[in-house]
């Protein structure tokens, strides 16, 4: 068996650990710390929308042309006026964004745009997206991310808990928070693909954190009946118990993702995937950390105020203090024992051969 399959063997009998639970207020602090950061960076630099939530135009040149993406900013700016996003496709084509301008505009800026980069008009593709069309599917995709949420919590409140249910909204909302909050710091621009990739890891760090609430739910069974463990010892080896199968999970669904961001996007230079596989990277990567680090701890401080589970606290507190108190007066009366044997010394420790004899004539002295 390999190492990491040892210590997932390991993690899952419970007989190592770490403690997950007991050291949640610096996992929330991290956490608080990252969602102010990618608030703040929401509140400073905002999201850079694409064209299909603002309106704009689409130009498309033939392939394999001569002009360098600079000049073709360059150009498009100074025929709309406007700053404008120009990525280089793989078969050597210019795709060419400006937001923000109307059909009258387009045509004049597909005349000049053909003129400045020595095209016939006819081959010069455009493509023209409303600003209401935008927002209709800016609305679309709130409210499907309403519903999911309201979906979520029913579902978990039926099928485990309604602490539970809270526990996995308040994490879908820190991955969503962080998600966006990296793509404001990072400057990508927000497209559909952008929609799709964070409904995709909603649903990933869901099935996360599903995985170890059932295992919650299964070893907490009739926890009050015991006084061995708490609940938050429990939560502890739920998190032991699934963490290499999350790790395992999370690590296999990054790299084909990575993939896409860093060599697609980065060396390919294939832009248009860069909208959906930052999504899912980060998303992934948060989604994994909320429930090992959020969710699960989240839970474990709901359930600790019911007054059952103080009462579970108090005696297992109780007997494990007892059973430290016994196990220290047997070690006292272990060093009393020791102190007070006599200690043999003196003639006694010498061989029977060497005394016999002593104290009598021997009967050859005269």
């Amino acid at each position: 068996m390999s190492k990491l399959g040892n210590l997932g063997a390991r993690l899952h009998r419970g007989e190592i650990s770490y403690d997950f639970v007991g050291k949640r207020k610096i996992w929330y602090g991290v956490s608080i710390l990252i969602t102010i950061t990618a608030i703040v960076g929401l509140a400073v630099r905002g999201l850079n929308m694409g064209i299909e939530f603002k309106g704009g135009a689409v130009f498309t040149t033939p392939t394999h042309m001569s002009t360098s993406v600079t000049q073709a900013e360059n150009y498009a700016k100074d025929a709309s006026g406007h700053e404008a996003i120009v990525q280089k496709l793989g078969n050597g084509s210019l795709r060419i964004q400006i937001a923000g301008i109307d059909t009258g505009q387009s045509d004049r800026i597909k005349q000049e745009l053909a003129q400045d980069l020595k095209l016939n008009p006819e081959k010069l593709a455009a493509d023209l997206v409303g600003p209401s069309w935008g927002q209709q599917i800016a609305n679309k995709a709130w409210e499907g991310l309403g519903i999911f949420m309201v979906l979520v919590v029913i579902y978990l409140a039926i099928a485990f808990e309604w602490r539970m249910a809270i526990a996995a909204l308040v994490a879908l909302i820190h991955d969503i928070t962080i998600t966006t909050g990296i793509y404001a710091l990072v400057g990508f621009e927000v497209t559909p693909g952008t929609v799709i990739g964070l409904l995709t890891i909603l649903g990933y760090s869901l099935y996360d954190t599903v995985v170890v609430f059932d295992s919650l739910k299964e070893q907490t069974r009739d926890i009050t009946k015991q006084a061995r463990w708490t609940y938050s010892d429990i939560a502890n080896r739920s998190i032991n118990g699934t963490l290499v199968r999350s790790i395992n999970t999370t690590v296999v669904a990054l790299l084909p993702v990575a993939g896409l961001l860093f060599i697609g996007g980065g060396f390919l230079g294939a832009g248009t995937l860069n909208d959906i596989s930052l999504s899912l990277f980060v998303g992934l990567a948060a989604g994994a950390y909320s429930s090992i680090f959020i969710a699960t701890p989240l839970v474990a401080d709901l359930k600790e105020r019911e007054p059952a589970m103080r009462a579970l606290t108090k005696r297992v507190m109780a007997k494990r203090a007892q059973a430290a108190a016994e196990e220290d007066l047997a070690a006292d009366s272990a060093d009393d024992s020791e102190d007070a044997a006599p200690a043999v010394v003196g003639p006694r420790n010498q061989p029977a051969s060497r005394t016999r004899g002593r104290g009598r004539p021997s009967g050859k002295r005269r």
